[in-house]
């Protein structure tokens, strides 16, 4: 079946192509267990070394991969740039993090080493398809495992050029195989026997679905970094200029489109949140909002498809019609295009804890510290949340009583470092987060007791006699 991706911003086709059939899977199950044994025998110098190449190719081809970033995805150029220099940047990081929490050692005449899976399949996500499905294939390569990688169906455009930099680099062909495909060739790799562990990014109802499957395969390693409906607490700050900005870089980067995107305001009641609330909607009102190709570049573009804004104007819609009050709502400006909206939950009885994936914030005003907190604990998510404020005390409270595996304090929510874990609690993960701690699930340790010459125990236990 032959399938293509569409520019969100003219409706255009970018990219077409053959899906992969459960042959052609199986073909390419087969071809990565071979390669498996080779790959992970060559020396870690080697590994290194094509990785550090990859990172030179995707160097030299960064402009090629932002522009079909951009006209996969709908990101605007300066936002793609980004996307791939943190695909380079992840190299060195990842070879950091290997020699720190992957490096052999030893505890008395025990030794403890790593040893990769074997054969791994990677899940990538369409809102960084260059980025996100990079942060596990770079770790997994490096730790010697060969890789099956399936992109998103939204943008399979981006992962052939990112194989392109791998072949330049000099990877052998089957230690990464490309399998393009929507729902129905990822769930037949999913369910693949061969398969020694998937790696996910994406929505927390297929993530669920993969946990539920891989509860009955224990000798699998299934990591998993879902979604989150992410709070962005925001108390008496000093700098309203400040919190404004932090505020819609949190909340509207990627037209909404990331992760760790806060979807939940928490305001006081009173002249502090109004005042902020007025700096907002005016900042809001200047953001410029437009496809990719407008000169000068937009803040905000078009979301993925005219399908994603339709979803995100539908919860909108159900938000005011259960007694929300738009604020400023998202508006439509072309197929796949919306407005930043804003829209005040506060007098919803029941507010849905829902992933609402676009340019939508929900502002809930809240009478005390201890009611935010409240508040921003009030999900089954638990990927990110953020405080801005001047009260060091306060932020002490926030830390240790939130529940999110990205924390941050007087800085945007969609600020990661790649030096740090990277993943959430409850419906947000598994405990497997990915970042620098992806090291981590890319191999697996063996224990030894080692003794170069064999010999008699000193003292034999009671009841064994010679």
């Amino acid at each position: 079946m032959t399938f293509a991706s569409i520019n969100p911003a003219t409706g255009g086709p970018v990219w077409s192509g053959p899906a992969a059939s459960p042959a052609e899977i199986d073909d390419a199950v087969a071809r990565a267990r071979a390669a498996f044994r080779p790959w992970s025998r060559r020396p870690l110098e080697e590994r290194i070394a094509i990785l550090r190449a990859f990172a030179a190719r995707l160097s030299a081809r960064k402009a090629e991969l932002a522009d079909q970033i951009s006209r996969e995805i709908g990101k605007p150029l300066w936002e793609a740039l980004t996307e791939v220099q943190s695909m380079v940047g992840k190299v060195e990081l990842s070879i950091e993090a290997h020699a720190r929490r992957c490096a052999d050692f030893t505890g008395g005449p025990a030794i403890t080493r790593f040893r990769p899976h074997g054969v791994v399949a990677v899940f990538g996500p369409f809102n960084f398809p260059g980025h996100l499905p990079n942060g596990h294939l770079v770790p997994a390569l490096l730790a010697g495992n060969t890789a099956l990688f399936k992109p998103s169906e939204l943008a399979p455009g981006v992962a052939e050029l990112t194989r392109a930099c791998w072949r330049e680099a000099g990877l052998p062909e089957d230690a990464l195989i490309v399998l393009q495909g929507g729902r129905e060739t990822g769930e037949h790799l999913a369910r693949h026997a061969g398969i020694d562990g998937l790696f996910f990014t994406g929505g927390s109802r297929a993530g669920q679905a993969l946990a539920e499957l891989f509860a009955r395969r224990p000798g699998k390693i299934l990591a998993l970094e879902l979604g989150g409906n992410n709070p962005l607490v925001a108390w008496h700050p000093f700098q309203i200029e400040a919190a404004a900005v932090a505020i819609v870089q949190s909340a509207y980067l990627g037209a909404g489109q990331r992760c760790t995107c806060a979807r939940r305001l928490i305001l006081p009641s009173g002249l502090a949140g109004d005042d902020l609330l007025r700096r907002l909607l005016a900042l809001l009102a200047s953001l410029r909002v437009g496809p990719p190709t407008d000169r000068p570049e937009p803040f905000l573009g078009p979301l993925v498809s005219a399908a994603a804004a339709e979803r995100v104007l539908a919860a909108q819609e159900a938000l005011l019609a259960g007694g929300a009050t738009a604020l400023a709502a998202c508006r439509r400006l072309g197929p796949a295009l919306l407005t930043p909206g804003l829209i005040d939950v506060t007098a919803l009885r029941e507010r849905p804890d829902e992933e609402i994936f676009g340019p939508l914030l929900q502002v809930v005003r809240v009478p005390d510290f201890d009611a935010a907190l409240a508040e921003a604990n009030r999900t089954a998510y638990g990927l990110a949340a953020g405080l801005l404020c001047d009260d060091p005390e306060l932020y002490s409270k926030f830390r240790d009583e939130i529940r999110a595996g990205v924390v941050n304090w007087n800085q945007q929510l969609t600020g990661a470092s790649g030096a740090a874990p990277f993943g959430g609690l409850g419906a947000s993960g598994n405990h497997r987060p990915s970042g620098y701690f992806a090291a981590d699930y890319c191999s697996h340790p063996v224990a030894s007791i080692e003794i170069p010459r064999l010999a008699l125990p000193a003292q034999l236990p009671p009841g064994l006699q010679l």
